[in-house]
């Protein structure tokens, strides 16, 4: 039973040896544009990969039919046109400005300018209740006192500082 085992880990890698992948289309140039135009499409199952690099099997049979409708002469935008009208604008990466859309396009651009002003509103709101801070004599003298210095020793500091 281990020989039988050892031989089968053994041979497991040649049988796992994957070829190139072929082109599904005999025509290598109508599937560079098939690709071309699958990558400017969303697959309906993934809903984050493009079309064209979906392995889902409905991202398969729209390629099949991508390809069959090049194949009779069908301009990209006649296709795009197509899965639209079949699929909604969500099949599109870039769904067309429209009324339906307006929020999708100009939404955060909306919430980017409203967060702006309510922040200069809160930040004139908190200007207007900060004050400057006046201090007496009385209340250096008392500073002073607290930090166990003389008041002329604060005011000599502040005279020999470097920075000014």
């Amino acid at each position: 039973m281990r020989y039988l085992l050892l031989c089968w880990c053994l041979l497991f890698p040649v049988f796992s040896y994957a070829g190139q992948a072929k082109d599904i289309a005999e025509d290598p140039v109508l599937e560079k544009r098939m690709i071309g135009l699958a990558e400017n499409l969303r697959c309906l199952v993934c809903q984050n990969e493009s079309l064209a690099s979906s392995h889902a099997d409905l991202a398969e049979d729209l390629r099949r039919e991508v390809r069959e409708q090049m194949k009779k002469g069908m301009a990209d935008q006649q296709i795009i046109d197509y899965l639209v009208a079949r699929y909604g604008d969500f099949v599109l990466y870039d769904p067309p400005v429209k009324k339906a859309t307006l929020i999708l396009w100009y939404g955060p651009f909306a919430l980017l300018l409203l967060g702006c002003m309510v922040l200069v509103y809160q930040m004139k709101k908190r200007m207007k209740h900060i004050r400057e801070a006046d201090f007496s004599e009385a209340d250096a003298k008392r500073a002073a006192a607290l930090l166990n210095e003389a008041p002329e020793a604060t005011q000599s500091k502040k005279i020999k500082d470097p920075q000014t």
